[in-house]
């Protein structure tokens, strides 16, 4: 029987675990012998162990628009992506100066507006934001903090640089996948974590509770906090009791809250409890039916006028979406030059900006080689890989653009990075990008790592997780594996 890896082929992409066919990467030395070691049949019996794990634990996300179903188990790959530490150190370099540099956009467009009337954003930009709110102009957030929690999605080229795909400041989800993933490997792969400086992602809970105490009304020590979620039909609704669960704290729906005096409250057995801390995972639109859409019967009304008046903090801050608009993520290396007097250490992918005339007409000509995204959809929804679309799908988003040219980017295709996954035909390498969560109280954490999200299906370029795509754990190491061969192995190789 041959070794595990012997058959797979990089195809000329760039691969996380191999420089070529047959050359493994240093900090991947250890996990190639121990898959070989192990063999494909003793692998498929510790992948049948992860998905019985994931299926005991109610893992699930929902997937829209699927034939099968809607509701599945997250899919999980069994080979982790593994970041060296002085890769890793430089990324989380990159992801805090842009969530600084994020917050303090939206603290001034709120405010003075200095980076509109100094010409380096666009007022129009700002203005047609579809998540920008005017209604909070002019009012103080706690801490001069708007993003609390930050998923920026990443992605490396053909040379292995990494790039700032986008950045989501709104409800960004997933972390608790990477928390289960983490528990699922260490129960498969024991001996592989002991021979990995691999370092830990359990305290992300933790740091998420302190952010929030961090955040509460008038300092308060003690605060009461609660997550506001859609409710068990949303498609992360896993997330938010796992959330929850693990900060113990309660999980409530919009019915589970009043607004009395400019307070919120909530409705307990024992009467009414006041809530300090509203951790949301509803988007602005939903938040309170008296500012925002008339039509929402998951927010609560008045809930905005107790923001308004301190009497609440909200995580992530009302109107953040501004800053996660596609449009606006093209001048996010304008903002840290502008905020930091700083040069971006993590580089945007080239984008054009189908609302400027001359960018508009290269994307109209170009767009079968392109890909391009509608400013506010997340999730793969409302977009467009050239290469990959047919010729009527292409015509009908050049409409598109001519109707709207506001609500359109476009950037070339880059070739994702792949990474060795297990699939029915054996190993095959799969597109991956990775989404860090980034913290932002007291202080600015950063999980190490983050979720690597898997293009599951061969070729495809689209990694969502509401599209079908999957996971793997993600190893960021503390320092240098020792890729000396273990005594046992040395003694094997010895005798035999």
């Amino acid at each position: 029987m041959g070794n595990f890896f012997d058959d797979y082929q990089t195809d000329g992409f760039y691969d996380e675990m191999f420089e070529s066919p047959g050359v493994v990467r240093p900090h991947y030395q250890k996990l190639l012998a121990r898959f070989n070691e192990l063999g494909p049949d003793e692998i498929q019996k510790k992948m049948e162990v992860a998905e019985k794990s994931f299926l005991t634990q109610g893992v699930t996300f929902t997937v829209y628009n699927n034939d099968e179903g809607t509701e599945r188990i997250f899919p999980f790959d069994l080979i982790p992506r593994i970041i060296p530490a002085d890769e890793w150190a430089h990324v989380e370099r990159g992801l805090e100066q842009r969530l600084r540099a994020l917050n303090m956009f939206l603290h001034d467009v709120y405010h003075e507006q200095r980076i509109i009337k100094e010409g380096i954003v666009p007022r129009e930009v700002v203005e047609s934001a579809v998540h920008f709110r005017p209604e909070f102009m002019g009012i103080d957030v706690p801490k001069d903090i708007y993003i609390h929690i930050c998923g920026t999605d990443l992605i490396r080229d053909g040379k292995g640089e990494y790039f700032v795909l986008e950045d989501n400041g709104r409800c960004p989800s997933g972390v608790s996948y990477v928390l289960e993933g983490r528990q699922a490997m260490k129960r498969v792969f024991p001996k592989l974590f002991a021979k990995y400086p691999v370092r830990p992602v359990d305290g992300y809970c933790q740091d998420l509770l302190n952010l929030l105490r961090y955040i509460a009304p008038d300092g308060n020590p003690d605060p009461t906090i609660a997550l506001l979620t859609p409710g068990v039909y949303n498609s992360a609704y896993f997330e938010h009791s796992f959330l929850a669960r693990s900060m113990g704290i309660e999980i409530v729906v919009g019915q589970d809250l009043v607004v009395q005096g400019s307070e919120v409250f909530m409705k307990t057995t024992r009467g009414l409890k006041r809530v300090d801390v509203i951790y949301r995972r509803i988007d602005d639109d939903f938040l309170d039916p008296t500012v925002f859409r008339k039509d929402s019967v998951l927010g609560v009304p008045g809930i905005v006028e107790a923001c308004r008046k301190g009497r609440v903090s909200l995580a992530n801050a009302i109107g953040t979406g501004v800053a996660d608009d596609k449009v606006t993520y093209y001048y996010v290396p304008d903002m840290i030059r502008f905020y930091l007097s700083e040069e971006p250490i993590l580089p945007n992918v080239p984008t054009y900006l189908t609302g400027n005339e001359s960018d508009r007409a290269y994307v109209l000509e170009n767009i079968e080689k392109l890909v391009v995204k509608s400013a506010n959809e997340s999730g793969g929804y409302g977009m467009l890989i050239g290469p990959h679309s047919t010729k009527e799908q292409c015509n009908q988003f050049r409409e598109a653009i001519k109707a709207n040219p506001r609500n359109y980017v476009a950037q070339p295709v880059v070739q994702l990075s792949r990474s060795p996954s297990h699939c029915d035909s054996g190993v095959e390498g799969r597109h991956i990008d990775l989404r860090p969560y980034v913290l932002f109280g007291e202080k600015v954490s950063i999980v190490p790592g983050g979720l690597t999200r898997v293009a599951l299906r061969k070729g495809s370029l689209v990694v969502n997780s509401s599209q079908g795509g999957g996971s793997k754990d993600t190893w960021v190491l503390d320092h240098e594996p020792n890729n000396e061969p273990d005594q046992h192995q040395t003694q094997f190789q010895t005798l035999s």
